[in-house]
């Protein structure tokens, strides 16, 4: 079951490390799987659900940042170039989407699954 507010939390954190620390975009999205699964509290399985989730909001808001951009960049060049820029930014856009929700999802989803396993441990009983 998903918890909304590790997936929230997650879907934060995953937007930060993009827009501000994109050198380093593979230990931030690393770090930040693990916080959800560790946020979830629900096994191994259920911190690779809810970090995945996480992930996949990132994506599509990072792809959806990404088309506007490049279409009003591409729009201040006149008529021909904002058709030009929104057709390329349109399918570049779609691919960006996969490919990056591919990656958010694989890279969060194997860390949170270690957070996950942690967190669920009952030390002591």
């Amino acid at each position: 079951m998903t918890n909304w507010r590790a997936v929230i939390i997650g879907f934060i954190l995953a937007v930060f490390v993009k827009a501000f620390f994109g050198h380093y975009e593979f230990i931030g999205l690393l770090i930040v799987g693990f916080i959800v699964g560790y946020i979830a509290h629900s096994g191994a399985l259920g911190g690779l659900w809810n970090a995945a989730v996480a992930g996949a909001f990132g994506t599509i808001v990072s792809a959806i940042l990404f088309v506007i951009l490049v279409t009003v960049g591409s729009s201040l060049t006149g008529v021909l170039g904002g058709l030009t820029g929104f057709t390329i930014s349109g399918i570049t856009g779609l691919f960006e989407v996969l490919m990056e929700l591919i990656y958010y999802a694989i890279v969060m989803g194997i860390t949170g699954a270690v957070g996950g396993a942690i967190s669920s441990k009952k030390y002591g009983s």
